[in-house]
């Protein structure tokens, strides 16, 4: 198994080009808007290199992870349509949109060419996402259960 790549190394959008992911997101409906190298991401929750989202536009830079891209999006492909038109900075505060959210990034990680759920599971990890069972890819196979269910009841998965 390979090692855990240290968190500056995490795949960022600089190495798989805006193309894909723009098809990704547009493929759900949400819109990748580019900002500037170096400048304030807009809709930002953690500022620096982090996505940002606002209605059902997720905004990032070349610098960005792929991880955070997913996982912005994900935020606002989980909310309810009437919700996600609301959004600005802060998606939820639900602990099981959070977790549906997780979910649906890793599997959303094997429609990006050159990403693909291993690596993003990896990246999570370097990133310092916390997960009771101590890593993404244990949370993933073993306690997401009722993500999943979360997501196949709001029409994100198949039952």
């Amino acid at each position: 198994m390979p090692s855990t790549p240290p968190a500056a190394e995490v795949l960022r959008l600089a190495d798989i080009g805006f193309a894909d992911a723009t098809a990704l997101l547009a493929r759900h409906g949400l819109e990748l808007i580019p900002a500037p190298d170096g400048a304030p991401i807009p809709g930002s929750y953690w500022g620096d290199d982090e996505a940002g989202v606002i209605g059902h536009c997720v905004h990032a830079r070349k610098d960005t992870p792929v991880h955070s891209l997913l996982h912005e999006a994900c935020h606002l492909l989980v909310l309810p349509a009437d919700r996600r038109a609301t959004v600005h900075t802060d998606a939820t505060d639900s602990i099981e949109e959070e977790d549906a959210t997780c979910y649906l990034q890793i599997v959303l990680a094997d429609a990006l060419p050159g990403v693909g759920r291993e690596r993003l599971l990896a990246d999570m990890d370097a990133w310092g996402y916390s997960f009771r069972l101590g890593s993404a890819r244990a949370w993933f196979e073993r306690d997401a259960e009722e993500a999943r269910a979360l997501l196949v009841a709001r029409g994100l998965l198949p039952a």
